[in-house]
C-alpha cells in the first residue's frame, strides 16, 4: 500500500467528490498530499481523516481563479517538501444553462475555474506529472452544456499541448462520466438541475475515478497513460 512513498502531491478541488477522495487514497498509498480549495473547513477535516489514519496531508486555502494564490500554492509545496511530483487539477464548477439565457458571468466563472486553474509547469525542476480532470464533456456535448463543455475540451486540448511539448513532465487527463459530486449544485437554470437529477441516477463514485488517478500516478516514470475516460455502465453518454 505504500507505492506512492515519499511523493509530494498536490490537489486543487481537494474539500469533497473527487478531490477528496483522491487525497484519502493517494495518502493510504504512502504520498504527501497537499490539498487546495476554497473552503478550508472542510480541508481541515479531511487532513485529520488523513492522518488519523496514519497518513500525511496538509491543507492551505486556495481560489484556483486567482494567480497569485496558486503559486503560493505551488511554492508552499517547494518550500516545505523541495519538490512537486504531481499536481491533480480537479477545480471546477457547472452552471449549465441554455446558451440563449445569455448568462455570461457563469461562463466566465466557468472559464475561470475550468480552464485558467489548469496551468502550472514544472519545467524548473525538470520532473512532474500533471493531471487534469476534464468530462465526458470534452468528447460529447448536450444541451445546456456548451459552454461548459467548451471549457472541458479546452482541458483536453491544453493538457494534449503540454504532453507534446513536454519530453520530461507526464500529461494525464481524466475524464469522468456523471459522477458523485456536488458539481450539481452549481446549477442555477431550474430545468437543467432536473435533467440533471435524472442524469445522476447512474452516477459513478468519486473513489472510482481516485483509482484511475492513482493508477496513472504510479505507472513507471517512462509510461505515460495520456488518457482515461471513464463511464457509469448503464449509461449512454
Amino acid at each position: 500500500m505504500k507505492n506512492l512513498l515519499d511523493k509530494v502531491i498536490l490537489i486543487t478541488g481537494a474539500s469533497s467528490g473527487i478531490g477528496e477522495a483522491t487525497a484519502k487514497l493517494l495518502a493510504a498509498h504512502g504520498a504527501t498530499v497537499v490539498l487546495g480549495a476554497r473552503r478550508v473547513d472542510k480541508l481541515d477535516q479531511i487532513v485529520a481523516d488523513i492522518q488519523n489514519a496514519g497518513g500525511v496531508a496538509e491543507a492551505l486555502a486556495l481560489d484556483v481563479t486567482q494567480r497569485a494564490q496558486l503559486q503560493a500554492f505551488a511554492d508552499h509545496a517547494l518550500n516545505r517538501h523541495g519538490r512537486i511530483d504531481a499536481i491533480i487539477n480537479n477545480a471546477g464548477v457547472m452552471p449549465l444553462s441554455p446558451l440563449a439565457a445569455l448568462r455570461v458571468d457563469e461562463w466566465d466563472w466557468m472559464i475561470d475555474v475550468n480552464i485558467r486553474g489548469v496551468l502550472p509547469a514544472m519545467r524548473q525542476q525538470g520532473f512532474g506529472h500533471v493531471v487534469n480532470i476534464a468530462s465526458i464533456g470534452a468528447h460529447a456535448v448536450s444541451p445546456t452544456a456548451a459552454v461548459y463543455c467548451a471549457t472541458k475540451y479546452a482541458v483536453w486540448a491544453i493538457s494534449e499541448g503540454l504532453r507534446q511539448e513536454s519530453s520530461d513532465i507526464r500529461v494525464t487527463t481524466i475524464s469522468p462520466g456523471v459522477t458523485e459530486s456536488e458539481l450539481a449544485e452549481t446549477i442555477t437554470d431550474a430545468a437543467g438541475r432536473e435533467e440533471m437529477k435524472e442524469f445522476r441516477k447512474v452516477a459513478i463514485s468519486a473513489s472510482a475515478i481516485a483509482r484511475a488517478i492513482h493508477f496513472a500516478i504510479s505507472q513507471p516514470a517512462d509510461v505515460d497513460t495520456s488518457e482515461i475516460i471513464m463511464r457509469p455502465t448503464a449509461s449512454p453518454h
